[in-house]
């Protein structure tokens, strides 16, 4: 059971059973000593920051631990007969929201420590085993009454009058590594954000930090925010982490993250995104399947610190791909979902057309680095096999404390308007006038080019040859096409680009495609 499908499948029957939260009555589960906090000063993101500071003067030791009675040795299906009880929710007397704890089991074996932060005091849900119900068609009559041991939770799940004011739907769920997961008005499950990404793609093999310890605020009534802290560890570096949520039909977090390294670090991302792409129109061959198009996003979306928009389809290579936007300061990336018509996918079960995209804006000048791709060979849609991130160029030192601060967007329309023209599909196949050549096909908004000559085409390509560039108007459709055809000319791997002008001024974004071999 691949874990992206495991957590969409989790997702959708969590929303079925109609399950909400509360109040656990429990005993204590084992952790490491935390460091002292001020009594005096409400619990905060400072107050975080210092306890992984305090962990990362420590040895690292791996949070996992033995899952034992009804959560050990679990499969798929038993784990979905786990449902927290309604009655148990800590946020059961607060209208409009609800906070289901997750259960250990399955793919969920670290143990998580989760406190209820109330009048800035941190109060301790620990882990107790009879906050839950269990299906009698898969687990005997006294499952709940097992005793807790070692074990943790595995995670939370916040749910909001996201869509209508009498219906808890999911919000936002944070379970397994340092994944997690938000939804706008409207959407689906579909990408997810991490807290850090270490090593990923590399040939030493990805780390995965995990989130110890959550301290959950009570939602906002001022403002119906909600202020989640977070404790980040791995074997090479902790962290504190703050997420303020506020619910919307584009659901914003406002994060701040304080690193400090074990180890000197050059390998890692921060502010870290994980989709899927499995085929889309650019690049459907070899594909037997009833659906034009399967994917939760379908391109990277960047802003660089220059102003420059680009656009890069993603892909399923036949090889491991990573590239590397290098930038200065960047005004903002994301993951992107930009066909939003059911005709686009005809998926009546997965609507991949609701899936959210993301969007982040860094807060103050981030330097040096690059926002890294790193694109994955799959062979179905259950798989994530998409990450995207932005790489420092220096690196993380131990004894250092480093600071990021960025917005985290999810939702439907989450990039900031701009005036030039947009990509809005593209399409590619195996050209018909010359052999062993592809033609492209790349369609643009039309609005920016009504009542003005057709703009001037800047085609290039880092290996091979652009042959016979040309624009045509589709009114009726709202739409300027790009077409051209590509000849590798004995190339395995190139860089495409295309841009609209006028004289130097651009009028369109820039649309990157990685064509490779195979």
């Amino acid at each position: 059971m691949k874990r992206r499908y495991f957590l969409g499948t989790i997702s959708a029957a969590f929303a079925l059973s109609q399950v909400s939260s509360a109040q656990a009555q429990t005993s204590p589960a084992t952790a490491e000593p935390q460091p002292e906090t001020e009594s005096s000063a409400p619990f905060g993101f400072e107050s975080v920051a210092a306890i992984a500071a305090g962990w990362a003067a420590r040895d690292w030791k791996s949070p996992a631990a033995p899952l034992s009675g009804p959560f050990k040795d679990i499969d798929y299906d038993k784990y979905r007969a786990i449902r927290f009880k309604r009655d148990a929710d800590p946020w059961k007397d607060i209208p409009g929201f609800g906070l289901d704890l997750l259960s250990p089991g399955m793919i969920f074996y670290e143990p998580v420590r989760i406190n209820i932060v109330r009048d800035g005091s941190p109060q301790p849900l620990p882990f107790d085993p009879s906050v839950f119900d269990f299906d009698p068609a898969q687990f005997p009559p006294d499952a709940a009454q097992a005793p807790p041991g070692d074990m943790g939770w595995s995670g939370f799940r916040i749910r909001s009058a996201l869509n209508k004011p009498d219906i808890l739907d999911e919000l936002a769920v944070f379970q397994g590594a340092s994944y997690f997961r938000v939804l706008g008005r409207g959407s689906r499950y579909g990408l997810s954000a991490r807290g850090l990404a270490i090593g990923t793609g590399s040939a030493a093999g990805e780390e995965f930090p995990v989130f110890r310890e959550f301290w959950i605020h009570d939602p906002d009534p001022d403002t119906g925010t909600i202020t989640i802290q977070a404790l980040l560890d791995s074997k090479s570096v902790a962290g504190g982490f703050e997420f303020v949520l506020a619910p919307g039909a584009q659901s914003v977090m406002t994060i701040r993250v304080a690193l400090f390294a074990r180890t000197t670090l050059t390998n890692f991302g921060v502010a870290p995104l994980t989709s899927m792409f499995w085929f889309g129109p650019a690049d459907a061959a070899g594909q037997d399947d009833y659906r034009p198009a399967v994917h939760d996003s379908d391109g990277l979306q960047m802003i660089t610190g220059a102003g420059q928009w680009l656009w890069r389809v993603l892909s399923n290579p036949a090889k491991l791909q990573i590239s590397a936007f290098v930038d200065d300061g960047p005004r903002g990336f994301g993951l992107i979902q930009r066909p939003r018509d059911f005709a686009e996918y005809q998926d009546a079960e997965a609507n991949y057309e609701r899936r959210p995209s993301a969007w982040i804006r860094p807060t103050g000048n981030w330097g040096k680095g690059n926002v890294a791709l790193i694109e994955i060979p799959v062979e179905s849609e259950f798989h994530d096999n998409i990450v995207s991130y932005w790489q420092p160029s220096a690196p993380l030192e131990p004894g250092n404390r480093t600071d990021f601060a960025y917005t985290l967007a999810f939702g439907d329309q989450v990039v900031p308007p701009t005036t030039l023209a947009q990509v809005t599909s593209t399409r590619s196949g195996v050209s018909i006038n010359r052999k062993g050549a592809r033609s492209f096909f790349i369609d643009f908004d039309l609005a920016p080019f009504e009542g003005r000559e057709d703009p001037q085409v800047q085609v290039n390509a880092t290996a091979g040859k652009i042959e016979h560039p040309y624009l045509l108007r589709l009114p009726q459709q709202g739409l300027m096409r790009l077409a051209f055809e590509y000849s590798p000319e004995g190339a395995q791997m190139a860089d495409l680009s295309a841009v609209l002008k006028a004289g130097e001024v651009d009028l369109s974004e820039t649309w990157l495609f990685r064509w490779s071999e195979g």
